[in-house]
C-alpha cells in the first residue's frame, strides 16, 4: 500500500512522482536504487519495444509490397512530401496505425502478459473457473492468433482492425480482449499513449525517409 504525497498533476515529470511517493507512515517508498531500476525500465521500454514492433511491421509489409504502398499513400494524403509527421496528424493515420496492431497481433513483443493473482474463486466468460490464490498468465501469441478469433490468423492483413472501434479510428487497445497490446485496466501499461506515439511515429518516419525492397533475388523475408 502506499499514497501519493502531492498532486501528481503539479509535478514536472515521473521522476518528481518517484520521489515523492511514500508510505502508510509518511517514509519514502522508494530509495535511490529503487527509482534509478524503474527510470531505467521506462528507458529501455520507450525504445525498444517500438522499434522491436516497427520492424516487424516492415518485414510483413516488404513480403507485401501492396500493403506498404497503401501506408505511403495514406502519409501522401494525410501529411503530403514537404514535411515530417507530426503527433497531431496521428487521429488520420488509420492505416499505419493497423499495420501496427495486425504486428501487435501477430508478433507480440512479450509473449505472456504480467502475472496477475486471483485475489477470489472467479469465472471468467461463463466458462473458465479460477480458485482464489491462482497465478494466471494471458498468452498474448495464443489470444492474437486463435482461429475462432480471427479469420486466416497467420496472415498478415491490417484492413481487419478497420471498423472495430467507435468512431471509426483504429486505437491499440482492444476491450473485447482479442488481443493483449499494452494488458488493459488498472494493472495495463502506464505508457500506453506514449509507446503507440512512438511507435507510430517512428514507422511513419521511416516510410516517408526511405525507400524499402528486398534484397536481390530474394523472393521473401523470413
Amino acid at each position: 500500500m502506499y499514497f501519493v504525497a502531492i498532486d501528481v498533476f503539479s509535478c514536472s515529470d515521473i521522476l518528481d512522482v518517484l520521489i515523492m511517493l511514500i508510505d502508510k507512515n509518511g517514509n519514502p517508498l522508494m530509495n535511490v536504487k529503487k527509482i534509478k531500476a524503474q527510470v531505467l525500465e521506462f528507458f529501455m521500454a520507450t525504445v525498444d519495444n517500438p522499434s522491436n514492433a516497427v520492424e516487424w511491421v516492415l518485414a510483413e509489409m516488404l513480403n507485401q509490397p501492396i500493403l506498404m504502398q497503401k501506408a505511403i499513400e495514406e502519409l501522401n494524403i494525410v501529411v503530403g512530401i514537404n514535411r515530417w509527421v507530426q503527433e497531431s496528424d496521428l487521429p488520420r493515420l488509420n492505416y499505419v496505425k493497423a499495420c501496427i496492431k495486425e504486428a501487435f497481433r501477430l508478433h507480440p513483443f512479450m509473449p505472456f502478459n504480467v502475472p496477475h493473482v486471483s485475489v477470489s474463486d472467479t469465472i471468467v466468460g461463463e466458462k473458465y473457473f479460477i480458485p482464489k490464490g491462482s497465478i494466471v498468465l494471458l498468452s498474448r501469441l495464443g489470444l492474437g492468433r486463435n482461429s475462432r478469433v480471427w479469420e486466416d490468423p497467420l496472415k498478415f492483413k491490417p484492413e481487419r482492425h478497420f471498423g472495430m472501434e467507435d468512431g471509426g479510428e483504429v486505437v491499440f487497445t482492444d476491450l473485447n480482449l482479442r488481443l493483449l497490446s499494452f494488458s488493459i485496466g488498472r494493472r495495463g501499461c502506464p505508457a500506453v499513449k506514449l509507446g503507440s506515439t512512438i511507435t507510430t511515429i517512428l514507422l511513419a518516419r521511416l516510410l516517408q525517409g526511405f525507400t524499402w525492397n528486398l534484397p536481390p533475388n530474394s523472393p521473401c523475408n523470413d
